[in-house]
């Protein structure tokens, strides 16, 4: 029987498996440990274009994914939108990564992990800080590193991603998903939670292979000597994070494990599955060809 904690579950008329949210899971039984006493209310919002930003996360929680199974090869991505952890890109860089890995064969598990609280009323007063603190020491690209507020909302949201890979790997039979093919991909803020899955000593909740699209990480990197592969894509005009993404990648190869950057002249991010017209839009064939050649 399926260990885990089902808040809703939507089934796409003809079909449960169309590429489309299969259900919704909590990531943890009781009260997510360390937020417990939190009381803001989550807030969904939507804008022109098509863009939806979920706010004041405090229930974390992962969408599943699963694509045709004629179609499944296995490999299962866990999806960790971007936002300054004041919201989460829910649209650009969650729901429509999910469809392109299930168009591709791939399990998709689109997370949306614990956040600072904003307020009912936006984000006008939590914005984020004015550029990364430089320079990069450690590969730590924490855009405000002595807010204590910020730091422990990171380690709460690393501890979501975790526990959403632990889930993923304890459920894999169920989802047609081979436990040693499991990764993590994370945009912007979301690319800092996926590295932190990394670095923590759990074998349980690490992942087979990182993946960070304009996501720096947001604590000091101390590469395991059982690292994942890993894949990084940014612009080179969106600085600093540039900045931070090349540091990530100079640490992993020093420590000799496989990485692989792109830097793209320009795409200023976030531009999530690639704008047309941009060098940037060429990342997400480079990573099914990194993906191919890693043996995911």
């Amino acid at each position: 029987m399926l260990a885990r904690f089902i808040v809703t579950v939507t089934l796409i008329a003809g079909a449960c498996f169309s590429g489309y949210a299969q259900e919704e899971i909590r990531l943890w039984k009781e009260q997510a440990p360390g937020s417990e006493q939190w009381t803001h209310q989550e807030v969904r919002t939507s804008g022109a274009g098509g863009i939806v930003l979920i706010r004041n996360v405090v229930d974390p929680s992962m969408t599943v994914y699963l694509p045709e199974p004629s179609t499944s090869n296995g490999t299962a991505v866990v999806v960790c939108p971007g936002g300054a952890f004041r919201a989460l890109s829910w649209e650009s860089e969650g729901v429509a990564v999910a469809r392109w890995l299930n168009e591709r064969g791939m399990a998709a598990f689109l997370l949306k992990y614990r956040l600072l609280g904003t307020g009912q009323a936006g984000l006008q007063s939590a914005a984020p800080a004015a550029g990364l603190k430089l320079p990069i020491q450690k590969a730590n690209a924490n855009p405000d590193p002595d807010n204590e507020e910020l730091n422990n909302v990171i380690r709460l949201a690393i501890s979501d991603g975790q526990q959403a890979i632990r889930l993923v790997r304890r459920n894999a039979p169920e989802w047609n998903i081979d436990p040693s093919k499991i990764g993590i991909m994370g945009f912007s803020a979301g690319g800092g939670v996926a590295i932190g899955t990394a670095l923590l000593a759990d074998l349980a909740g690490r992942p087979d292979f990182l993946v960070s699209v304009y996501g720096p990480s947001m604590a000091d990197v101390h590469v395991p000597a059982d690292a994942p592969p890993l894949f990084i894509a940014v612009a080179a005009n969106h600085k600093p994070v540039s900045m931070g993404c090349v540091a990530l990648y100079e640490v992993w190869n020093e420590a000799g494990k496989p990485a692989e950057l792109h830097v793209y002249s320009k795409g200023n991010g976030p531009f999530g599955m690639g704008r047309e017209g941009l060098p940037s839009s060429a990342w997400p064939d480079q990573f099914l060809q990194w993906l191919r050649a890693e043996g995911f």
